[in-house]
């Protein structure tokens, strides 16, 4: 009888599954996070539509937040859950549950180059530590590391390393981004790169805009702020240059953290949506913008991956490491 696993990503806005059985990812059904008090509910409505005997008998999860012992509270979202009583909730044998970001690491060395949109020059180094990074809901970040490579020539196994970085305090390069961090001083105690470097970012940044323009700012959506056209609102299309851009320099100081000559992988729902804009923005400069270690960075490779469901390929990754 073939096996069937249920694999999600599990966002702040969108959860999504699907089925891998026998190594075969099925179509994937989004749902809505907003629309389930609790995962225990949105994974029932998913399962229920599949008969009793048909459903999945295993589980891995990426989850938008940091996993810690049992309990997995998600930072953008209110559902929290034990990863012991979900696993009993469901019946399943097996249950991995990882960071989101840490699944879209592991998907890295499958993606094939129809998957990667590159983003300025570079190549990456074979068998180097590799970064990986998106905007969305928030900003996610993880490294993916080289380890022993079980003894067959050619073949490299990798961990991945998660993290939090999204939410390191940000920083100015310049008195225009130095100005929009002092007004977002007053509405957060904190001001951090996903404050910034997000949907919602996308917005703070425009708002901030507008009040150093003196007009009221116009209610808008992450997707308005990206929807740029002849004649849009100037300050729109300032807000995505300067998100390109402060995007660069962030990646930028991931890749120096994690030494990522494999190069740095961009994903998440929005730099895939304006990847043309992208490309032409400030972010490859910025990227490279570091002083002395421009040339190490110069031959780092950047690339916008445009595959739709990366976490979905580090998860039947997780399962093919695990083993039966």
């Amino acid at each position: 009888m073939p096996t069937s696993r249920l694999i999600a990503d599990i966002g702040a806005t969108h959860a999504r599954f699907a089925v891998l059985t026998n190594d075969e990812i099925g179509q994937s059904q989004v749902f809505m996070v907003a629309d389930y008090d609790t995962i225990m509910a949105a994974i029932a409505a998913y399962v229920g539509q599949f008969a009793a005997d048909e459903r999945p008998t295993e589980a891995a999860l990426a989850v938008a937040g940091p996993v810690i012992e049992d309990r997995v509270v998600m930072m953008n979202s209110p559902w929290s859950f034990s990863i012991a009583g979900l696993k009993q909730q469901f019946g399943w044998t097996r249950l991995f549950v990882v960071n989101d970001f840490a699944a879209n690491a592991l998907a890295v060395p499958v993606l094939t180059p129809d998957d990667l949109f590159p983003v300025g020059d570079g190549a990456p180094e074979t068998g180097a530590p590799v970064a990986v990074l998106g905007p969305g809901t928030g900003l996610g970040v993880a490294g993916l590391i080289p380890v022993a490579s079980d003894g067959v020539p050619g073949k490299t196994r990798w961990t991945a390393i998660p993290g939090e970085g999204g939410n390191v305090t940000l920083a100015a390069l310049d008195s225009r981004e130095a100005a929009i961090i002092d007004i977002l001083r007053r509405q957060y105690a904190h001001v951090s790169a996903e404050i910034v470097l997000s949907g919602p970012g996308l917005v703070n940044l425009y708002e901030s805009l507008c009040e150093l323009a003196g007009k009221p700012a116009t209610p808008v959506t992450p997707e308005d702020v990206t929807h740029l056209y002849p004649g849009c609102d100037p300050q729109r299309r300032e807000a995505v240059a300067i998100f390109c851009a402060m995007l660069g320099t962030f990646a930028g100081d991931v890749a120096l953290t994690f030494g990522a000559r494999g190069g740095v992988y961009i994903m998440g729902g929005i730099v895939p949506k304006i990847a043309e804009i992208f490309r032409h923005s400030a972010f490859r400069e910025r990227f490279e913008f570091k002083g002395r270690y421009r040339h190490y960075l110069s031959s780092v490779p950047t690339y916008v991956v445009m595959h739709p469901s990366p976490a979905f390929l580090g998860l039947k990754a997780l399962f093919a490491s695990a083993g039966p």
